[in-house]
Parts: structure tokens; C-alpha cells; sequence
């Protein structure tokens, strides 16, 4: 695998004069905080999780506070005004992602039930022995696993795309890949791991060129820039509410009408029938049939808020501030000697590359390194990010992650180069003194 570019080697240009992470910062509660005395936090881990604004904190409050009753089911006001909340967050996922209908979207307890519900309903009903299911190998294990259980009950053959000589997927191997046998391709719209944004809408036609059809994991993409799942042209896509300023416990998957009202149910129960008798029952339409039991209501209403959130401040905006903002910190962490930053450079103006870095040095183990940046107020991600088989392709056991979202600022990245500086320069000369694990020690 080829090593990072050297600064010298990234067209520099300086930090535009963007002031959104300055003016929604204030939106974020938990940001107005010290991680320790005297140690203001600084959150660069929003790719694991994003934090909250009050305005969907305020939301989920006002349905416990004022329409707490459940959904589909009853006559009386609380009910019905819990329903119409309830089914205007779908109305508010569709257009975020720009569905052509409302009944394109399933409300899921996250982007893995998401992606579990395609594999066990589509991918059961539809995938045989000798079919082939074609992944990368930058997937997040929650696109990974369901489709490993499922060649295991199907006696499909999983194929895997690897990485190109700067750590991006290696499209002539994808295309080459490609073949009738092709029945599945599942890939993320962005690698956490790597930053690097993948060619979702020309993957998706050449997949379809030999009547595949596809999944798009989109955790690392709804979140920071405009999807359009019609102009993608995507059979499924799975995201999450949590990595998008909603609460945890709710996401959603868009699938084509038509696929969905193929596909048999998942888990059975209330909300999802049309009748039951004894021996047998009927179901429901999409979406419904999905959607069994109680859903996670005051979730998918922070969802919906998380939406207008976002629409509100512009996606077009967050993808621009996030690209700058991702630029410098790639640049910044180019700077410091000794780093190995994974995955492709960004382009001009970012581009090309998510606002994420993961890196690793040999100077200091990840978890360590982490550990004494969080004594500093920084919150980086240590580990393995959920893509243990990529981070084996990398020859690391795991790396360091520092993640941007809309409320980040140049400032929060100053800080953190800032320290990491400091707290490899104490890890250098801890060990030039003969220091043992300094997990232990104290800055």
C-alpha cells in the first residue's frame, strides 16, 4: 500500500473564511463543556456518533411532553397526533434523500437492521448456490456479516474489490468483477476508514449493466452531503439517525417501490399484517410490513427533526464547510513527522475525500495516544472502526480517527494538531528515557 502524499504534494491553498461550524456550534449542548477542569472539549469523533442540536432534542421532548401514545392504532387525540408526527418524519426522510414516494421508506433501529433486512428478505428470497454477492474491502462489518451469514445459508460466493495503489477502491477491479453471475453489490458511499468517496452512481449502472442489484451503506454519506437516490439510481440504501444529528435507536432504509413489494416480511407481529386468522395471516404493504410492533417513535420523530436540521442549514453548505475543513486537517496531520494517513489525498478544494482521517505512527500505540488526547479534551477515535479485514490489507491492528462534522471549527483542529504534537513529543522522549508502558504515565 502506498503511503500517504507528502504536504508538498497537496495543492495548499488557506482555510476559507467558512464561519458554519462557528454559528451552529452554539446548537450542540453537549459541545459547551469541559471533557476535564480546564480542558474545553474538543469533539472529533462524529463519524462513530454525531452530537445533537437542541432543536431535536427539543422535538423528541415536545412528543413526550405533549402526544405520548402510540401510533396506527388509536382514535383518540394523543394517538392521532403521535401517528402524524410519526409519519411526517417518513415524509421528511423521503425528501432529504429525495425518494420518488413516502412508501420508499422503512423506519429501522439503524442502518444495520437496515441492511439485515435486505439480506434476510431480499437476499434469502432471491440469492442461490453459485450466485455471487460482490463487496469491498473497506466494508463496515455491518455490510459484511449479514451477506457472509447469508452465502452460508444460500451457498452464494462472496468477491471482493480491493484498493487501488492510493488506498481507494480499485475500479478495474470492480468492473472486472462484474459478470451474470453478479446478483448483489453492496458497497459503503464512503469508507470511514479511508475517506474516500466512491463513485456510487457509476457503480450503480455498471451493476445493473449485468442485472445486479444494489445496496449502498450510506452511514458516512446522508449525513455530510446531498443524496439523491434517484439521480443515484441505488435499489437500497441503508443510514443511520444517529450519524446525522438524530437521536440513536432509529435509521432507515429506501428501497424501490417495486423491490419492496417483492420481498417477503421480516419479523412478524402487530403493525405489519393486513389479517390474521388462525392458521395464517396476510400482510401489509410496504412499509409497513417491515415496521413490526411498536415503533421506536420519539427516535424516528428526531430523525424527522435531524432532517429539518440539516435541510434548513443546507446540505450543499455542510458539504462545502466539511471538504475545506476535511482538507486542512489532512494537510495539518500531513505536517507532523511520523504520521501515516490511510487512504487518498483530497482534491481540489477537498473533494474526492470525506472529512476524516484515520492514521497511525509507529511512535505510540493508537489506543495510548487516544487515551492521553482525551486528558487533553480531545475525543479521537482508537480501534479498529468496525473494518477489521481492511485494516488487516493495511498491516495495522487498528489506527486513530479524528472526524469532522458541521460544528466543527479550524479552531477545533488547531487544538487537536496542537496536542497530538505535544503528546507525541512526550511520548518520544518517555521512551528515549528508557519508559516503560506509558499507558500508566502522565503528562
Amino acid at each position: 500500500m502506498a503511503a500517504t502524499a507528502t504536504a508538498a504534494s497537496i495543492s495548499t491553498m488557506p482555510f476559507p473564511s467558512s464561519t458554519l461550524g462557528y454559528e451552529l456550534k452554539s446548537d450542540f449542548p453537549t459541545l459547551d463543556q469541559d471533557a476535564y477542569p480546564g480542558k474545553p472539549l474538543v469533539y472529533l469523533d462524529s463519524a462513530a456518533t454525531s452530537q445533537k442540536p437542541r432543536q431535536v432534542l427539543e422535538a423528541m421532548a415536545a412528543y413526550y411532553e405533549q402526544s405520548n401514545a402510540n401510533v396506527h392504532r388509536g382514535v383518540h387525540a394523543l394517538s392521532i397526533r403521535a401517528t402524524d408526527a410519526y409519519e411526517a418524519a417518513r415524509d421528511k426522510v423521503q425528501h432529504f434523500v429525495h425518494a420518488g414516494a413516502r412508501e420508499e421508506i422503512v423506519f429501522t433501529r439503524g442502518a444495520t437492521e437496515a441492511i439485515n433486512l435486505v439480506a434476510y428478505t431480499w437476499g434469502l428470497q432471491n440469492l442461490k448456490a453459485g450466485d455471487e454477492i460482490l463487496l469491498t474491502v473497506m466494508e463496515h462489518h455491518s455490510n459484511l456479516v449479514p451477506w457472509q451469514l447469508v452465502a452460508a445459508k444460500t451457498g452464494a460466493v462472496l468477491k471482493f474489490v480491493g484498493l487501488n495503489d492510493v488506498e481507494g477502491l480499485d475500479m478495474d477491479q470492480f468492473y472486472a468483477l462484474l459478470s451474470p453471475k453478479t446478483k448483489l453489490v453492496a458497497f459503503p458511499h464512503v469508507s470511514n476508514t479511508l475517506g474516500c468517496i466512491l463513485p456510487a452512481k457509476d457503480m450503480a449502472a455498471a451493476a445493473h449493466r449485468v442485472g445486479a442489484v444494489v445496496l449502498v451503506d450510506a452511514c458516512q454519506s446522508v449525513p455530510h452531503m446531498k443524496v439523491d437516490v434517484q439521480d443515484l439510481d441505488v435499489d437500497f440504501l441503508a443510514a443511520s439517525s444517529h450519524k446525522m444529528c438524530g437521536p440513536t435507536g432509529a435509521g432507515f432504509l429506501y428501497g424501490k417501490l417495486a423491490l419492496l413489494k417483492e420481498m417477503p416480511p421480516w419479523q412478524g407481529g402487530g403493525e405489519m399484517i393486513d389479517e390474521v386468522f388462525l392458521e395464517y395471516s396476510t400482510y401489509a404493504g410496504p412499509p409497513a410490513r417491515f415496521e413490526a410492533g411498536t415503533p421506536p417513535i420519539a427516535e424516528v420523530v428526531g430523525m424527522g427533526a435531524a432532517c429539518d436540521y440539516l435541510t434548513k442549514v443546507g446540505m450543499e453548505a455542510v458539504e462545502a464547510h466539511e471538504q475545506a475543513l476535511g482538507k486542512y486537517l489532512y494537510e495539518k496531520l500531513d505536517e507532523v513527522e511520523g504520521l501515516r494517513i490511510y487512504g487518498p489525498p483530497p482534491g481540489e478544494n477537498g473533494k474526492g475525500r470525506a472529512a476524516l482521517a484515520a492514521f497511525n505512527t509507529d511512535q505510540v500505540h493508537a489506543s495510548d495516544l487516544a487515551f492521553f488526547l482525551d486528558h487533553e479534551g480531545v475525543a479521537i477515535r482508537s480501534g479498529h472502526h468496525c473494518t477489521q479485514p481492511l485494516h488487516r490489507m493495511l498491516h495495522a491492528k487498528g489506527s486513530l480517527r479524528a472526524s469532522l462534522y458541521v460544528y466543527n471549527t479550524k479552531d477545533d483542529v488547531d487544538v487537536f494538531i496542537a496536542k497530538l504534537r505535544e503528546t507525541m513529543h512526550f511520548f518520544g522522549n518517555f521512551q528515549g528515557s528508557g519508559g516503560g508502558n506509558a499507558a500508566g504515565a502522565g503528562l
